[in-house]
């Protein structure tokens, strides 16, 4: 087996643990919060009898190990069970919610990536002057400020003071066609609808802008670090000695080891996205899975509320595949030492 199967494989068995852990902890955390399911489902005029037959459907009056065993054996078929508070089925639910905010976090994470990296390469390149201190400035404010206050400024910005953007829900189009994917963006360049797929975007531009700031920032600040200290290094001090031209140090020796410690920090920041992404959604009326996962929580849903943890626990740990993987492509010493 080469180094980068290897690598590829032991990362996946290291997620797959993860991944029973994860689902230990969804479900220990969702049986000892405090109150009665059934009870909240049913409300407090519902008698006795109708909640005890309530709880036996829900499979909560068997001892614990059982319970995991019986939810675990539903999660792995794709069951989750009904929710109490759509009384639909879970996943019905999210097939209906997750295509929504998959399609707002994956927007915000090439804005994210591109214009964080973008951000810190020109403020590396402006290094000392009064262009490099105010994107730093910029940067630290993006970092320590919410997404939900970039939200609300945005729309009150283009959505109210200039109307040039739309701010509410995801698209003011009737669709008529049953969805493909349920991304809207993706479903309309499948059909060629353009007209839709433009529509669609101008929707995403503030809510996906919003919940990148942070991120965006953060990322410029770490990639502008990893610059700042790579220009020291003795293979660009010989290669600057050379007469190679500016421009290409930059982009072709510097930028590519630079950016490791940006691209290792997105998969982080793909698990931030979801977890901010319930403010963003609720501010502009964005009928998403992080923010159905807060309602879940508030109505003590525990099908809902596991789902929704469970998948996106899933992205978090799929995202850090992606991105190890992608670092050992961008710098063949990660893989090759974690094949030793």
């Amino acid at each position: 087996m080469g180094s980068s199967s290897f690598f590829a494989f032991k990362r996946v068995l290291w997620s797959l643990a993860a991944l029973v852990g994860l689902s230990l902890l969804i479900f220990t955390l969702s049986r000892i919060i405090p109150g009665d399911p059934a009870r909240m489902a049913l409300g407090p005029r519902a008698t006795e009898e109708a909640v005890q037959e309530l709880r036996h459907e829900l499979r909560l009056d068997r001892p614990l190990p059982l319970q995991y065993v019986s939810w675990l054996a539903s999660v792995l078929k794709g069951d989750f069970g009904l929710s109490l508070m759509t009384m639909r089925s879970v996943t019905q639910d999210i097939k209906i919610f997750l295509p929504a905010t998959l399609e707002l976090v994956l927007i915000a994470a090439l804005i994210q990536l591109i214009f964080g990296i973008l951000l810190g390469v020109l403020s590396t390149s402006c290094q000392g002057t009064w262009l490099d201190y105010l994107l730093r400035i910029t940067a630290y404010l993006g970092v320590v400020t919410p997404s939900f206050v970039f939200a609300i400024l945005f729309m009150l910005l283009f959505g109210f003071l200039f109307p040039v953007l739309p701010v509410m829900g995801r698209t003011s189009v009737l669709l008529q066609l049953p969805p493909i994917t349920g991304m809207l963006i993706a479903d309309s360049l499948l059909r060629g609808d353009f007209s839709t797929m433009w529509n669609a975007f101008t929707h995403l531009i503030l809510p996906a802008t919003a919940l990148a700031m942070n991120g965006m920032s953060q990322l410029a600040r770490i990639t502008r670090s990893a610059m700042v200290d790579n220009l020291g290094k003795d293979y660009i001090v010989m290669e600057t000695a050379q007469g190679i031209s500016r421009k290409k140090i930059f982009f072709h020796y510097l930028l590519r080891p630079s950016i490791i410690p940006a691209v290792s920090v997105m998969a982080l920041q793909v698990g931030s996205l979801f977890g901010n992404a319930f403010l963003v959604e609720s501010i502009f009326n964005w009928p998403g899975l992080s923010r159905y996962g807060v309602q879940a929580m508030l109505f003590k849903d525990l099908n809902a509320v596991s789902a929704v943890v469970c998948i996106i626990g899933c992205v978090f740990i799929i995202a850090n595949i992606v991105v190890d993987i992608l670092v050992a492509v961008i710098d063949p010493r990660i893989r090759l030492k974690a094949g030793e």
